[in-house]
């Protein structure tokens, strides 16, 4: 398996230790089922093609700017000379400014994750250094970094072998709640239900495992694409809304309670997350679905042999010249 190719190059810096190093993404869409748009009279794939809002005419890249709205409809044009004159110039380097305690920072700042891998045998001893000081502590370090053009402040802490990056939110990108919460009415909850929603909690209560959660309208889409493929039919109608019954409160937690002491011992998670693991992984390894689709020609080409009338033939033959 090829190694993956770096997002970015440079050097880790605490003080005057430094090493060099490498950034990957450490998040992708990439394995998501993804769609073009086409002509649905030919087939072929459409182009899109830039259009003066105003003139309605086609646009050639030479003529392509960039403008700042001042008023409705009226931008003052900003060239790349004069932005690439104030783009902060990159050198490469993270260089860390501070150390802070991991749980000050707000969830809400935490943006892109990034791993962080040392870049040259000769750094690794340094890399191991930056990272296991960090370790020892319960903090993360706070460092800034050019990446695209732009300034970002980003998280550092241990993760494995290695460092795990986050680049952070500024301040002005940050929404309060205050404009979304102030409406929400100081409701006193009643003893009695709140301890029926904390059962409920309790008994729902896990350890966090990604490896459970599953995409299910990606399923359906792929499974939608194979049955397609197939020259299966496949279902145009929406599926029913369920009924939605309106009781009380009080009896909606009772009767949440009910259904999961019902439903416990059916439940059986591991296995149901061996079956999930086992079809994304048989999606994966299906590259454009290309291979054989499971309900397609090849089982019904295996039910042929049950349905033979030779023997039945053979006997009244046999009665016959008998």
């Amino acid at each position: 398996m090829a190694a993956p190719r770096p997002y970015w190059k440079g050097y880790l810096k605490l003080s005057l230790v430094s090493c060099p190093i490498a950034l990957y993404p450490a998040a992708t869409a990439s394995e998501r089922v993804s769609f073009r748009q086409i002509n649905k009279k030919t087939g072929n794939r459409l182009r899109q093609q830039l259009v003066d809002d105003v003139t309605r005419e086609p646009v050639e890249g030479e003529d392509k700017g960039r403008g700042y709205e001042i008023a409705k409809n009226t931008y003052m044009p900003v060239e790349d000379e004069e932005l690439e004159a104030i783009a902060i110039e990159s050198n490469h380097t993270i260089e860390i400014d501070k150390f802070v305690p991991r749980a000050q920072i707000d969830e809400r700042f935490l943006d892109s994750p990034y791993y962080i891998a040392p870049n040259d045998e000769v750094g690794q001893e340094a890399f191991a250094v930056i990272r296991e000081a960090m370790r020892g502590k319960d903090m993360v370090a706070l460092a800034r970094v050019v990446i695209s053009k732009r300034e970002r402040v980003i998280m550092l802490q241990p993760w494995d072998k290695g460092v795990l990056a986050t680049t952070l939110r500024y301040p002005y990108e940050i929404r309060q709640s205050d404009e979304y919460f102030e409406d929400i009415e100081d409701v006193k909850v009643a003893p009695d239900m709140l301890k029926l929603a904390e059962h409920i909690l309790d008994s729902k209560a896990a350890d966090f495992d990604p490896a459970e959660f599953v995409d299910h309208y990606e399923e359906a889409v792929a499974d939608l694409l194979k049955r397609k493929q197939a020259g299966m039919p496949v279902p145009k109608e929406k599926p029913a809304a369920p009924s939605s019954n309106v009781i009380s409160l009080m009896d909606a937690l009772k009767r949440s309670i009910a259904d999961e002491k019902a439903a416990a011992p059916a439940k059986k998670p591991a296995q149901k997350g061996k079956r999930t693991a086992a079809k994304e992984e048989a999606l994966r390894t299906q590259p454009q679905f290309k291979l054989p689709i499971a309900g397609g020609k090849k089982e019904k080409a295996a039910e042929k042999p049950a349905a033979k009338p030779a023997p039945v033939a053979a006997r009244a033959k046999r009665r016959k010249s008998a």
